[in-house]
């Protein structure tokens, strides 16, 4: 009777299970949230009109820095913007920290700075372990052998010999504690005799550049002089006074005063210019006999000499030419040499070249003569002096070398050896005199052209240099470094240099990142970046393009990409990253583009061109409108600048200003790449540019979660300190790796 009843009770159980099991209704599945919105700031159109053309502009509020209630809406913007990066950016805090540690294992606790010689000590900067910012120090070259020996040498005593082997001169760990938490420095110069060090630092809250001058002996900041708004500086009487440089309320540098360091004395004021458009700048030759003073606007240039051992006795014009020009004056042994790029003859150069003339003591007319017969294919590029040797740099097409020259010019008598140092591939070869041809030596002394002399560097026993495209690919056995000339929209060839890793690098898939700088006549920078290699060990190709406007082929290069000629240089831009996806260099839809300053207007005008060639962009503090801030200019602007954008008061320079501004051509009804647009409180272009551009963007472009435009504000000038700058490059890094992934 128990076994029936039993059996009854399982399957009345069993019935029970298998009728909750169909009824079962799982527990609904929680939509992923929803993507979170941008900002939208408030829109009040203003209406302008120039040169016969009429536009509106909805978010010219953000620039009214004198507008509390426009203040005030832009600081709710502005906290809405970083809660919206906060949002959009959270999912990737793991790669974040991820990249922050390979990139932060990179930096070197004991890193120094090669040691420079000058009279008895070595100068050096290092950064102390666990520490922001660097510490200038010196020490004896006597002393050398015994600090390298030491086992802990930063601690700048040898408990062995008892002997004080280091000296701090400057700590900018503490420099950062006096000027509102961090330190930024633009100019250090030792006086001659070793006594003192002049320089400047920012002064966040004023927007100006502070002078101090520190006794070295003592360590003690001396009492005058402090000047304010300070932008150059040069030591005289040996180390006795000061010349140092003042801006105006534009910025414009004006005034140029003499301080006798330990006078209770008023600095002297040795040079005013009243003229809006004349710049000063000041320097002193190495051997400190003279300082320079040049005045340049956009009509003439003009240097004068001070006396350095009586710098009250007035200045000396030495050289004058028409427009803008470079010109650097050096001094040897009676001798000053002088490297331009001037008209000569009233015809424009492409190039720099040297001219030297005898000091006079009572000199009304300065003689200038060549010191080289010029050659097109063969360009001065730099000139350095030592004491015993003239050191060139000259380039042959894109192929460079370093040569030396004894000084004095010795003429009719030929050098011991020339140094030819080939850039290309780091040969250095030592010609003896017996070996060298006649003409060589001719060519030194500048009686025969530079042709004949780079003929025989390269047909002299022994080739300076070897049939090897890639000689930097010999130094590396994981990455390679190719070079490629890209044929631009009217066939002029744009230099693109490509960096990848040998080990991750596949045709037709890696993504990459293409730079592009192209402005005032400046290389781009190409300098090894530790953070790069996070993303060439991911894979990634990374590109630097050399377009017009940028430097390294002459002034023609330069001025085919600035102003009325800027497309040049956007279409440049376009080309390389087209040339990158076409040859299989970048997968397609896998590119991005990096720009700072200049080179973020660039890369912004690169994307309103041709905005499906990029899947993501980092603009870093770019400039992006050019028409408001070349019209109604908020932070003083130079001639340069103007030179270099172009004139709004010049219709043809006007209407290609509004072509290429980035601001004004963003297209509508558009999908855009994913754009991280960082700015800051401290930069030169306003982070009202950055907010007006990023939401004009948004409101006209196809809106994609998938392909966000954010604003990264910083109140820190990054670069100055390590630690941020690997925070800031790990965000801008996670960025790019996770818009490619998505």
């Amino acid at each position: 009777m128990s076994i029936p009843a039993t059996i009854h009770r399982h399957r009345h159980r069993h019935t029970l299970l298998l009728r909750r099991f169909l009824h079962y209704k799982p527990p609904k599945t929680p939509p992923p949230p929803a993507p979170p919105s941008p900002p939208n700031p408030p829109k009040k159109p203003q209406t302008f009109t120039h040169q016969s053309s009429t536009w509106h502009d909805p978010y010219s509020w953000m620039s009214s820095l004198n507008d509390r209630v426009a203040m005030r809406h832009m600081d709710i913007y502005m906290e809405q913007e970083e809660k919206y990066l906060e949002a959009v950016i959270m999912n990737t805090d793991r790669l974040q920290s991820k990249l922050q540690s390979e990139m932060g294992s990179r930096l070197q606790y004991d890193l120094s700075t090669p040691p420079l010689m000058w009279g008895p000590w070595l100068y050096y900067r290092r950064v102390e372990e666990g520490k922001p910012y660097p510490v200038l120090c010196r020490r004896l070259v006597k002393l050398n052998d015994e600090f390298v020996s030491n086992k802990s040498p930063f601690t700048g005593f040898d408990f062995t010999s008892g002997k004080k082997i280091e000296q701090k001169l400057i700590d900018y760990n503490h420099e950062a504690e006096r000027h509102g938490g961090y330190a930024y420095e633009e100019l250090s110069e030792v006086s001659p005799d070793h006594q003192f060090i002049a320089y400047t630092m920012y002064d966040k809250e004023n927007d100006y550049f502070k002078l101090s001058v520190r006794n070295l002996n003592s360590g003690a900041l001396c009492s005058k002089p402090k000047a304010e708004q300070v932008s150059n500086i040069a030591w005289a009487k040996d180390g006795q006074a000061l010349l140092y440089v003042v801006t105006n309320q534009n910025k414009r540098p004006y005034r140029l005063y003499c301080s006798v360091i330990g006078s209770t004395d008023e600095d002297v004021l040795l040079h005013e210019e009243l003229d809006e458009d004349v710049h000063v700048n000041i320097r002193h030759t190495k051997d400190f006999q003279f300082v320079t003073v040049n005045t340049f606007s956009p009509s003439s240039s003009k240097v004068f000499l001070i006396n350095a051992a009586h710098p009250l006795s007035g200045l000396t014009l030495v050289w004058e030419c028409e427009c803008i020009a470079h010109c650097i004056i050096e001094h040897h042994q009676g001798f000053l040499y002088l490297f331009t790029d001037a008209a000569k003859q009233g015809q424009v150069v492409d190039h720099h070249y040297l001219l030297r003339c005898p000091v006079g003591a009572s000199s009304s007319t300065w003689n200038w003569e060549d010191v080289f017969i010029d050659e097109q294919d063969i360009v001065i590029e730099d000139v350095d002096f030592s004491n015993t040797h003239l050191v060139l740099i000259v380039r042959e097409n894109q192929k460079y070398r370093l040569c030396s020259v004894p000084l004095p010019l010795p003429w009719g008598k030929m050098p011991d050896a020339v140094v030819d140092f080939d850039l290309t591939n780091g040969n250095v070869q030592i010609i003896q005199q017996q070996n060298m041809l006649h003409e060589r030596t001719k060519v030194l002394y500048g009686t025969v052209p530079l042709a004949s002399f780079a003929e025989n560097l390269k047909n002299n026993d022994g080739s300076v240099s070897k049939n090897d495209d890639n000689p930097w690919n010999e130094l590396s056995e994981i990455y390679a470094c190719e070079h490629y000339d890209v044929p631009s929209h009217d066939g002029v060839m744009v230099p693109l240099t490509v960096i990848y890793s040998r080990k991750t690098k596949k045709e037709f898939q890696n993504p990459g990142l293409l730079h592009g700088h192209g402005a005032y006549g400046e290389l781009i920078d190409k300098r090894w970046r530790s953070e790069l290699k996070s993303l060439l060990d991911r894979g990634w190709v990374i590109a630097y393009a050399d377009v017009r406007g940028g430097g390294g082929r002459g002034k023609k290069w330069h001025h085919d990409g600035r102003s009325t000629m800027k497309h040049n240089s956007i279409n440049d831009f376009v080309s390389s990253a087209k040339f990158l996806v076409e040859k299989g260099l970048v997968q397609e839809n896998k590119l991005a583009g990096w720009g700072y300053s200049a080179g973020g207007l660039l890369v912004a005008s690169a994307i309103n061109h041709s905005p499906h060639l990029f899947r993501a962009a980092v603009l870093k503090v770019p400039f992006l409108d050019p028409t408001s801030t070349l019209l109604h200019p908020i932070v003083p602007l130079t001639a340069a600048d103007y030179e270099e954008f172009g004139y709004p008061g010049v219709v043809d320079e006007f209407h290609a200003i509004r072509q290429y501004s980035p601001y004004d051509n963003i297209q509508e009804g558009v999908i855009y790449p994913a754009i991280l647009v960082t700015s800051s409180f401290n930069t030169r272009f306003g982070v009202w540019e950055a907010a007006k551009w990023v939401a004009r963007a948004r409101e006209r472009v196809v809106y994609d979660p998938k392909r966000p435009i954010l604003l990264n504000l910083t109140t820190d000038i990054v670069e100055e300190n390590r630690y941020l700058h690997c925070k800031e490059s790990a965000l801008e890094t996670a960025f790019l790796i996770t818009m490619m992934d998505s």
